[in-house]
C-alpha cells in the first residue's frame, strides 16, 4: 500500500511563491475574521450585561417599593374574612374583640 504522508511540495519557484502568498492571505483573512468575531462577541456581552443591570435595578426598585408600601390601618369595626373556596368564607378576629 502506498502511504499518503507526503506533503504537496511545488517544484517551481513561481508556484512555491504563489502558495506562500496564498497561505499568508489565508492567514490574514482568518485573523481578520477572528478580530471581527471577537468584537461582535464583546459587543454581545456588553448588551447582555447592560440588560442584566437594568433587570437588577428594576428588581431592587420593586423590592424597595414593596417594603415601603404598608397596609392601611385597619378599622376596628371591620373583621377580616377570606374565601376558602366556593361560597365558604372564614372570618378572623371577630372573637378577639373586647367589649
Amino acid at each position: 500500500m502506498q502511504r499518503w504522508s507526503r506533503r504537496f511540495k511545488p517544484t517551481s519557484s513561481l508556484l512555491r511563491g504563489l502558495t506562500w502568498i496564498a497561505g499568508a492571505v489565508a492567514g490574514l483573512a482568518a485573523a481578520a475574521i477572528a478580530a471581527v468575531l471577537a468584537v461582535f462577541f464583546a459587543a454581545t456581552m456588553m448588551v447582555v450585561a447592560f440588560m442584566a443591570s437594568i433587570l437588577l435595578a428594576l428588581a431592587a426598585t420593586a423590592v424597595r417599593a414593596r417594603r415601603v408600601v404598608r397596609a392601611p390601618a385597619a378599622d376596628p369595626n371591620v373583621i377580616e374574612a377570606r374565601n376558602v373556596g366556593g361560597h365558604s368564607w372564614v372570618a378572623y378576629g371577630w372573637d378577639d374583640r373586647r367589649r
